[in-house]
């Protein structure tokens, strides 16, 4: 017999999204259930931003020592690497994360905690398969948080036993000797970059012509010859896999390498297409989504939100926060409400960084903005810390000022990404952000260099220095 659940929300995944969104529901005082099929622990914690940082900065530490001769420190020769021990610490720092994301869930859900696999058999009602049994939950709404995997393409397929995606990344044991990425986005790109700096022969394939999703030409110029020093690329052509005695044979365009196992890191698809929505009367997009409002998260006309992962819109760990959110908070709410989104940010922590905050170049029209360039190179604090190349591109309203983008490759720019993010969302314009202080040395002086580039081509009415005010009368 299906035992009976009723609760003002149910939600969906324990994941990111889903606790931000249980974190409003039980603001609300409202009755819920959240359902999850295992593993508990957010898809960040377990196979995303945190396990991947670990590797990239296991890989600084060994790869640190080809600076010794700059500085005269000598006898790197005689240094070692486990990569057996190195990759054990890094499971052991990711089960860290990934528990504490764990123990969370349970601590937040308790006893309304239903570890089970569910599917929609109304838009409001859900069959959750749990060990013990078929329960059925009635809703008076319901949060879709259900994440994301890794997409495997039918054509790797039989090369199963070389490939690995990156939810089995850091289950290795030991590191292979050469590895195949297929997919440069910002998580084949990070994990190339990584393994490559810890001495595995990497070979990088991405049918754009570009790296880590950069749209600005003149930053992904830079970008490509500095990568180009770590590992070996192969873009803006197909790739294909052909079978070899000892590995498999990486073929993309005219170019060809046997690698013994290769990373696929073409992306994630949603698990919504495990939830019968169709059947349940979504209205769903060519791709099988569901049609959602991105302001109020609500599909279609349903009392139904969709969060994270889940929806594609914008597949980063701080957004499925916002989102969840919002959705929970929503579904507390007897007509949802629309929020406005926040600037959008991304950062690939590549050493040097990769990093997009708010309109991509592609999206602007060349003809309206203005653009401020700086360079790492005459930037002081980015010339001690490292010999990398750099370059910081923000788009500005040509006839105002004001910031609507930025795209950059260089050192730390994660931080140089967080500053401009609060300009653009605080509406700043090119004068108004020389108004802050800028100490020296710090990287982010060189957004004070692109700031003053953008405002030699927009002079000051009152034709004052630039970043200053004059004092109250």
């Amino acid at each position: 017999m299906t035992e009976q659940i009723n609760v003002d929300v149910a939600i969906i995944g324990a994941g990111t999204g889903g606790m931000y969104a249980l974190r409003e529901v039980r603001r609300a005082k409202q009755s819920f259930v959240l359902i999850d099929s295992g593993p508990l622990g957010t898809t960040c914690a377990r196979v995303g931003c945190m396990p991947s940082k670990v590797a990239l900065h296991i890989a600084e530490y060994w790869n640190s020592q080809k600076e010794f001769p700059r500085y005269g420190i000598s006898g790197a020769e005689h240094l070692r690497l486990d990569s057996a021990v190195a990759w054990q610490a890094l499971r052991e720092q990711r089960d860290q994360f990934a528990n504490g994301a764990a123990g969370n869930a349970r601590q937040a859900a308790g006893e309304h905690l239903l570890m089970g696999r569910a599917r929609f058999l109304a838009p409001t009602v859900l069959e959750v398969k749990t060990a013990s049994g078929t329960q059925q939950v009635n809703a008076k709404s319901v949060i879709i948080a259900v994440g994301s995997r890794p997409v495997m393409p039918g054509f790797l397929q039989p090369f199963s036993e070389h490939c690995i995606t990156t939810d089995a990344f850091f289950e290795m044991r030991e590191l292979p000797k050469s590895i195949g990425i297929l997919g440069l986005g910002a998580i084949g790109l990070e994990m190339g970059l990584a393994l490559a700096r810890l001495g595995v022969e990497v070979h990088g394939a991405d049918m754009a012509a570009t790296v880590g999703g950069i749209s600005d030409p003149e930053v992904s110029q830079v970008a490509l010859a500095e990568f180009a020093k770590d590992m070996n690329l192969y873009l803006g052509a197909p790739a294909e896999l052909a079978k070899t005695d000892q590995g498999v044979l990486l073929k993309a365009g005219d170019k060809a390498v046997q690698v013994d196992k290769v990373l696929v890191a073409l992306g994630r698809r949603p698990n919504t297409d495990q939830l019968n929505l169709a059947g349940a009367g979504f209205d769903l997009d060519e791709r099988g989504n569901p049609l959602f409002n991105p302001n109020t998260l609500q599909v279609g006309d349903h009392p139904v939100f969709i969060v994270g992962d889940s929806n594609g819109y914008r597949p980063l760990m701080h957004e499925a926060a916002d989102e969840g959110a919002m959705a929970g908070y929503n579904a507390a709410q007897t007509t949802p409400v629309a929020f406005k989104r926040k600037t959008a940010l991304a950062i690939a922590f590549t050493n040097p960084d990769v990093i997009s905050v708010g309109a991509r170049f592609d999206q602007l029209s060349q003809d309206d903005i203005l653009i401020g360039t700086a360079y790492s190179q005459a930037n002081g604090r980015s010339r001690v810390i490292s010999d990398r190349n750099g370059i910081l591109r923000v788009y500005a309203d040509k006839q105002s000022g004001k910031l609507l983008g930025a795209s950059m490759l260089g050192v730390r720019a994660e931080h140089v990404a967080q500053l401009l993010a609060l300009a653009i969302e605080r509406e700043e314009t090119a004068h108004s952000l020389l108004q802050m202080p800028f100490y020296h040395p710090v990287v982010e002086e060189i957004i004070q260099s692109a700031m003053q580039d953008i405002a030699r081509k927009i002079p000051a009415a009152a034709g004052l220095p630039f970043g200053l005010v004059l004092a109250d009368a």
